[in-house]
């Protein structure tokens, strides 16, 4: 048995709170747009939740990049697009293992590392997530939240209707992307193996799957206990 560190305490809280406050703001989306239809909370209440829910992600953000900027950690975000062959043959390989290899018992073929967390497909999804849409959907609830304040802003994008249409296209988009996370979560060596180590900072796992499926939770590998006295991850 193997205890390999996964997640730093900071990297946990940033998950759980970021988790939670989606969650929120999901349910509070789908009241104020389907009011008709959705009788959780009033119109005011989901109005007043949503709006405050949206700053505490918006904090949460910067809290998630600035860690990731001071402690260098942001590259294990960023595709090594200066071998691009290299880099399509592993997401090839990668797109084949999610495809029919995990169902058949394959190994996955990417083997996590401190310095390489994610996988080339994994890669590509989390930097154009965190760098793109998250912002994207921080920047246009500002828009929904104040149209005037930020007029200027609005007007560049086309109008309020514009912000609406891609605020609420990404509200469809991250209900749709929590489901599969929750999915890809369970693909451990056990199924509560990577949603544990989210809560604790690691895991403990089997010598025979110590490359097992990784998806995408991972944020670091190594010796417990060399990483904690090592990196500050």
């Amino acid at each position: 048995m193997e205890r390999i560190h996964l997640h730093a305490l900071p990297v946990r809280i940033w998950h759980w709170v970021n988790l939670a406050a989606f969650i929120i703001l999901i349910v509070t989306g789908a009241q104020i747009k389907m009011g008709d239809k959705i009788n959780l909370f009033s119109f005011e209440t989901a109005v007043d939740v949503h709006s405050w829910l949206g700053f505490i992600l918006i904090a949460n953000y910067f809290i998630w990049l600035v860690y990731y900027l001071v402690t260098r950690n942001i590259k294990i975000y960023i595709p090594p697009l200066h071998h691009p062959v290299e880099f399509a043959k592993k997401a090839l390989t990668q797109a084949k293992f999610y495809g029919w290899g995990i169902m058949v018992g394959d190994d996955n073929p990417h083997h996590p590392t401190f310095y390489n967390k994610f996988n080339p497909m994994q890669q590509v999804s989390y930097l154009m997530i965190m760098v793109l849409l998250i912002p994207l959907q921080l920047i246009t609830g500002l828009f929904l939240w104040d149209p005037h304040l930020f007029g200027p802003g609005v007007n560049l994008i086309g109008g309020i209707r514009i912000a609406d249409l891609i605020h609420v296209g990404l509200w469809i988009f991250f209900s749709a992307f929590m489901i599969v996370h929750f999915y890809l979560a369970t693909l451990g060596h056990t199924p509560m193996a990577h949603i544990i180590a989210m809560f604790k900072g690691y895991e403990e796992v089997h010598e025979e799957h110590g490359h097992g499926h990784d998806e995408g939770h991972d944020e670091g590998q190594g010796n417990v206990h060399a990483e904690e006295h090592g990196h500050s991850h």
